[in-house]
């Protein structure tokens, strides 16, 4: 399947159990993907206690990581096979608290498909719509993976 899908394609594959996930992080972050296609991607966000800081609220960097993977899967799904992503900056910005056991929706958008850098954004939102952080990034298709 790997030589055979698109980006877009792979990505719903491993949403859709016919190709194994890429890494366990989708699992420890409390992620699943739940769409895909060229350009943009959705992902189903339930963080668990564990990533919980002193403060009762997700940490910060484990709300960048989701919004990272959402940028990288972004511009993944715009190539003509699926190549993962290497990010060279993440800006996130905060807006309100993340809570565990909450389920979040999270939307990456490729805004500048590249061949060799692309830009995407991504988007939490909650339950209720509102926006509760959002991020920019530059990525980079890593050629380690190219055949």
């Amino acid at each position: 399947m790997w030589d055979e899908l698109s980006g877009a394609e792979l990505i719903r594959a491993i949403a859709d159990g016919r190709f194994p996930h890429l890494s366990t992080v989708d699992d420890h972050l409390g992620q699943r993907i739940t769409g895909a296609e060229p350009g943009r991607i959705g992902l189903g966000w339930s963080p668990r206690e564990e990533l919980c800081n002193p403060g009762g609220t997700v940490h910060g960097g484990y709300v960048a990581m989701i919004l990272d993977n959402a940028c990288c899967l972004a511009g993944a799904s715009t190539c003509e096979r699926f190549m993962p992503m290497l990010t060279l900056n993440l800006n996130v910005e905060y807006l309100r608290p993340v809570q565990a056991g909450e389920t979040y929706t999270v939307t990456g958008t490729c805004v500048h498909p590249g061949r060799t850098r692309m830009v995407s954004n991504a988007a939490i939102t909650d339950s209720e719509g509102r926006l509760v952080a959002q991020a920019s990034a530059s990525v980079l298709p890593n050629k380690a993976f190219a055949r």
